[in-house]
């Protein structure tokens, strides 16, 4: 099903489909978990808000993190644990953290069983390249377009399994039945305005980031946390919500594609941060926790290129959430570029020809979008919104989520990244968690027999209801104002660095715009209505944001995607043993927050961080 043609039963006006998995969202994560739950036997469909093959996975262009060892031969999946534990800052739930790096280059096999082009080492194997965090070069990569090769990978796939597909779809709520089960789902076409049921025992989010709560980001339009929101309403929590990923490096002019990415990958083939007074200056912000492994002379950053064995790592290559704070400080005192940014310099430092095979779409983005040749002079570059490690909570194994059937894969789901990200392991983490979501769900589906939960008649009309409601307002406001209020409320009081009064400041100014929200207007009709599309999607910003900035309050320390100002220090006694929860309160209009401690780590995987 790929248009509006009505192949379902008509039942009051209403479309209804029947299927065992249905997936919302078609990023990376949601496509194989679609290709899991139809090779296990179950009927699935994939409903995506946007077109098929439109979806952040195209953002992560440097590469799919897997220890296949194809560079270095000696690593193996426990350097990878050990890699994404430390970036994390030991807050990622092990298990997942184990699975994905014990996973990821089967994973990575099977995408090129598939027709995935990779880049090839000399003697013919997937090439691999360096990245943030990564002790070894371990991201397999096609160029800089490593997301764009992997979704058409798993688009062909998709489509040559035959498995259904509703575009320009959006589900706004999800069904459970008497027993809290989930029983399916209800959704809107976004040209006609047409209400859409789905019956289905199993609901995979994997609906993609919260990016567009933020001002400046690297998130398409689509990104506004509804999976996270459709998570939450159904009964389920969030974990990991303070911790927000801000990309070092975003273009920052010209302005309409400002927080547009620019590729880690431009660093780990040797691109270098300098300031307006032309210092290199990620030498001035080298952590205690990563002094070991990092060089502190240009000299060994340099000669790390060309043997690594002998050289410590150049500072441009730590963790994202180091870099971003440092160039976060170099602008604030006032050594920035002339746009507001840092200079990304690899023209002085490799040639043209080199700049263009490895980075042929940094180099095309730059030329087309900011008449900048890369090859001949730095680009201006700082920190956009890029990506959350929050999410819902699910388990290691299952994906599955508290409440029974609704499973949640990529990044709207929490736990496997902790405070933060490494570079490459998004697309192994897509991989790896969308095939056991897929598996569990299809299984879970079976196991059922004929008992499935049926959808309510009069859970369907309340979400009517609640779709149309900003057309009943009279006089109220346009979405768009409450938007960029909030917006900019995010940037300004929720960024880089945070501080508990303006946390206090953002959740008050939250609460003006949820009473706002109430009052949204919507003029016009329901086909192709972008104003009323935005204020469905505000709901789940609003919550998003919410739950963001009360985490950020209540954790007071500093540690990974989050920076607060008042507590500068990682406090390991007390907030390196729990994560914080969020949930809906009982009246379902605000956030409450509630901590848990931290699963227990194995001792035979303990013995990887005893020598750091």
């Amino acid at each position: 099903m790929t248009g509006n043609e009505m192949s379902a039963s008509e039942q009051g006006g209403m479309e209804r489909h029947q299927y065992d998995v249905i997936v919302v969202g078609a990023g990376g994560a949601g496509l194989r978990a679609a290709i899991a739950a139809h090779d296990a036997g179950a009927k699935t469909a994939v409903v995506c808000k946007s077109l098929l093959g439109k979806a952040h996975t195209v953002m992560a262009e440097g590469g799919i993190a897997a220890a296949m060892g194809n560079r270095w031969p000696e690593d193996n999946w426990e350097v990878h644990f050990r890699d994404t534990m430390r970036g994390g800052k030991m807050l990622n739930n092990w298990r997942m953290a184990q699975l994905h790096a014990q996973e990821a280059p089967e994973r990575v096999q099977e995408l090129e069983d598939w027709g995935a082009l990779f880049d090839r080492t000399e003697d013919g194997l997937i090439s691999q390249r360096d990245f943030g965090g990564h002790k070894y070069a371990r991201l397999a990569h096609v160029g800089d377009r490593t997301g764009l090769e992997m979704i058409r990978t798993l688009q062909q796939r998709t489509v040559e399994l035959g498995i259904d597909v509703f575009m320009e779809c959006t589900v706004t709520d999800l069904f459970k039945d008497e027993s809290g089960a989930i029983s399916g789902a209800f959704g809107y076409w976004r040209e006609t305005g047409r209400f859409i049921q789905f019956d289905a025992p199993a609901v995979i989010l994997a609906t993609g980031g919260i990016g567009k709560s933020f001002k400046v980001t690297s998130n398409s339009w689509e990104y506004t946390g509804d999976g996270h929101a459709l998570a939450m309403r159904a009964g389920a929590a969030l974990i990991n919500m303070e911790f927000v990923q801000f990309h070092p490096t975003g273009m920052v002019w010209p302005p309409s594609v400002k927080g547009l990415l620019v590729t880690e990958s431009v660093r780990g083939d040797g691109g270098i941060l300098k300031n307006s007074e032309g210092k290199r200056f990620m030498f001035d912000y080298i952590p205690e926790f990563f002094k070991s492994e990092t060089a502190d002379t240009e000299e060994e950053a340099d000669a790390w290129y060309e043997d690594k064995k002998n050289n410590r790592r150049p500072p441009e290559l730590l963790p994202r959430d180091e870099v971003a704070r440092a160039i976060n400080s170099e602008i604030k005192a006032g050594r920035g570029s002339p746009h507001g940014g840092i200079f990304l310099d690899i023209a002085s430092r490799r040639t043209p020809e080199f700049i263009k095979k490895r980075l042929p779409s940094m180099y095309h983005q730059f030329k087309e979008l900011a008449d900048v040749d890369i090859t001949a002079e730095p680009m201006e570059i700082g920190p956009t919104c890029h990506y959350v490690m929050g999410g819902v909570e699910v388990d290691a194994d299952t994906q599955e989520s508290a409440v029974p059937g609704l499973y949640a894969v990529g990044e709207c789901s929490g736990g496997m990244h902790g405070s933060n990200r490494l570079g490459g392991n998004s697309l192994g983490d897509l991989l790896v968690f969308g095939k056991l979501a897929g598996e569990h769900a299809a299984k879970k589906v079976s196991g059922l027999g004929a008992n499935r939960p049926a959808v309510a008649p009069d859970d369907v009309a309340a979400a009517a209801t609640s779709a149309v409601a900003p057309f009943e307002v009279e006089g109220g406001e346009n979405p768009y104002a409450i938007q960029h209020d909030l917006q900019q409320a995010m940037n300004d009081l929720v960024g880089i660095i945070r501080e508990g009064a303006e946390l206090e400041q953002a959740l008050a100014d939250i609460e003006a715009l949820k009473e706002r929200a109430k009052q949204m207007v919507v003029e016009g009709h329901r086909q192709y209505n972008p104003g009323w599309h935005l204020a469905l999607d505000l709901r789940n910003m609003l919550i998003v944001s919410e739950s963001i900035a009360k985490a950020a309050l209540a954790r007071e320390e500093s540690r990974g995607g989050h920076t607060r100002n008042d507590f500068p220090k990682t406090d390991h006694e007390v907030w390196g043993k729990k994560n914080l929860v969020v949930t809906l309160n009982d009246s379902g209009d605000g956030v409450q927050l509630s901590e848990k401690p931290l699963p227990v780590m194995p001792d035979e995987l303990k013995k990887y961080f005893e020598e750091s």
